[in-house]
């Protein structure tokens, strides 16, 4: 048994020594579609809306796994609307996103790598905007500064450039337990370019 948890360590060893090291620094930006998912005794609803994202990436890693660290800021929310009154009006948040993913190539050459990734993401939100009209229903007490949330997705690279296509599922950005509590879920498509 310690002869084979030895020669184990051994190969691990002796391959992560020979494996060439792959570091990444690049630029993205791109678009996603996101909405609120609302919970309470309240009839208010939530459509999609589009929006632009923009930041840096960084990947780590070696052979055909990696980390990837990200930061960029974003704007996400919905189109409320609240049927007994008539009211129709956007649900807005800014904030930050820190994704840190792990990542596998299922297909790797020299001129195109096909991957999969999923991680965490922290987000911080900036600003929360929402409808003047709900302002005796909403309270900004109620909005989260801090939201944690997890990602997964595909990605392809072809020499210098990335493109990601990605689902995000947030915790609650709203969470008043006694009127409605609102969770945020988007679709993100991001092209990148690797500066190093």
């Amino acid at each position: 048994m310690k002869r084979f948890l030895f020669a184990s360590l051994f190969v691990l060893i002796a391959s992560i020594g020979f494996a060439q090291p792959v570091f990444d620094l690049g630029i993205k930006a791109g678009m996603h579609y996101s909405n609120m998912s609302l919970d309470g005794d309240f009839d208010l609803s939530s459509d999609a809306i589009t929006k632009m994202h923009w930041g840096a990436f960084g990947r780590v890693g070696f052979n055909k796994f990696y980390i990837q660290p990200e930061v960029y800021f974003s704007k996400k929310g919905g189109d409320l609307s609240y049927e007994p009154l008539d009211m129709v009006g956007g649900f807005d948040y800014k904030n930050v996103d820190v994704p840190l993913l792990l990542g596998y190539k299922l297909v790797k050459t020299p001129v195109i790598d096909f991957r999969v990734m999923a991680g965490p993401v922290f987000s911080f939100v900036t600003d929360a905007n929402y409808p003047n009209e709900l302002d005796p229903y909403l309270s900004d007490e109620f909005f989260k500064d801090n939201l944690f949330g997890v990602q997964y997705g595909l990605g392809v690279d072809v020499l210098f450039f990335t493109l990601d296509a990605r689902m995000e599922h947030s915790g609650k950005v709203y969470d008043d337990p006694d009127f409605v509590t609102g969770k945020s879920t988007s679709f993100l498509l991001t092209l990148g370019f690797k500066i190093l």
